[in-house]
């Protein structure tokens, strides 16, 4: 089963926010047993953002169902020894404090291996663990400004933030791929790992296409490339109620199968005019003002042209494709999952259970 395929792991969650809750949550997913260690103050996430009447928002109880949550003060000794003892049982632990934090409570590299020799951890932070910006504060928006992702999406007038945050959501991935690479390696070695992984390296990791781009011709600029709004084929466009809908009709035949549906044969010639296809695009956004997003649907999703209208939040979950797929799991509690997108011999991973608080010593009496 999928949700078995990390049974018996065990795994220590110092981090907050999105990216690191996110990583374990994924983990979890996966099989593994996850304790999330709290400092006294909590996860600034538990408040920040629309609350429950609990007083704890939705978005911190999504990102850590199935996980147990402790409270340990590390800067006092009782917190450390507990935080220790824990250690020595886990098997991979996630840091998501800035660089060094660790080490100035106790915890460098060589107390760890002294703890665990066989302890994978990895250190996820906003910039990495050196070079000049490792200890400079961020946050999404300014890991995708440092990337150069922001740069180049949105419209021509100005960048766009990226929402639900990029940088979290891919250094959260990049975190689970490492980990899982580190416990193969250990599975023949009996080594542990000490991983550093950037959110904002996770981001630039994207951008090797664009950066060649720019290295050899220069941009590309907003709404001037191909598939970032400079060509007509490849857009959103408002409908005649105030909707939007996707076009992304790159190949010919695409192109060419709406054009003859929407009755403009006469465009078929026009996929490959120079970019920004600026004549073009306004032709197109008044093809596309003329009928609301229901017609266009009605009219273009037999054509199979790369058409689709742009979903609000709200229609999401009874879309008849992700209803037909359930991983969008929508709770009583009004909580809704997507969980982890992985088909396993046709199995899912379990649905996920919300999140438990304990102390540490109940959580030490399981792991001995």
């Amino acid at each position: 089963m999928l949700s078995d395929c990390l049974a018996g792991l065990r795994v220590l969650d110092l981090s907050t926010y999105i990216p690191g809750p996110i990583a374990t949550l994924w983990l979890s997913d996966l099989g593994a047993e996850v304790v999330k260690v709290e400092g006294p103050a909590g996860d600034p996430m538990r408040t920040m953002g629309p609350k429950d009447a609990d007083g704890t928002t939705p978005f911190y109880k999504l990102a850590n169902r199935n996980k147990t949550v402790v409270t340990l003060d590390l800067k006092t000794e009782e917190g450390k020894r507990l935080f220790g003892q824990m250690l020595g049982h886990a098997d991979v632990m996630l840091d998501g404090f800035r660089p060094g934090v660790l080490d100035r409570l106790g915890f460098g590299e060589a107390e760890l291996a002294r703890l665990n020799p066989r302890l994978i951890t990895c250190r996820l932070s906003g910039y990495g663990g050196t070079g000049p910006f490792a200890n400079r504060a961020g946050h999404d928006v300014t890991y995708l400004a440092a990337s150069g992702i922001l740069a180049v999406n949105g419209p021509a007038e100005r960048p766009v933030m990226t929402f639900p945050p990029l940088a979290d959501h891919a250094g959260a991935m990049l975190a689970v791929n490492s980990i899982l690479a580190a416990l193969l390696r250990r599975s023949t070695t009996g080594k542990g790992a000490s991983i550093d992984v950037s959110l904002t390296e996770a981001a630039l990791s994207w951008m090797a296409g664009v950066l060649t781009i720019n290295q050899r011709w220069g941009g590309p600029g907003r709404e001037a490339d191909l598939v970032n709004g400079g060509a007509a084929h490849y857009r959103v466009y408002r409908t005649k109620d105030g909707r939007f809908a996707a076009i992304a009709a790159l190949e010919d035949k695409f192109w060419q199968a709406f054009c003859e549906a929407v009755g403009r044969s006469e465009w078929i010639h026009r996929h490959d005019e120079p970019l920004p296809q600026t004549a073009l695009i306004a032709d197109m956004e008044a093809l596309f003002a003329s009928r609301t997003l229901a017609e266009w649907n009605a009219l273009l999703e037999p054509v199979n042209c790369t058409f689709e209208p742009v979903l609000e939040p709200h229609e999401v979950a009874n879309h008849p494709h992700h209803r037909a797929r359930d991983f969008v799991q929508v709770g009583e509690d009004g909580i809704i999952d997507v969980l982890l997108p992985i088909l396993m011999e046709g199995a899912r991973v379990r649905s996920r259970r919300p999140l438990s608080e304990e102390d540490a010593e109940a959580v030490l009496a399981g792991w001995r």
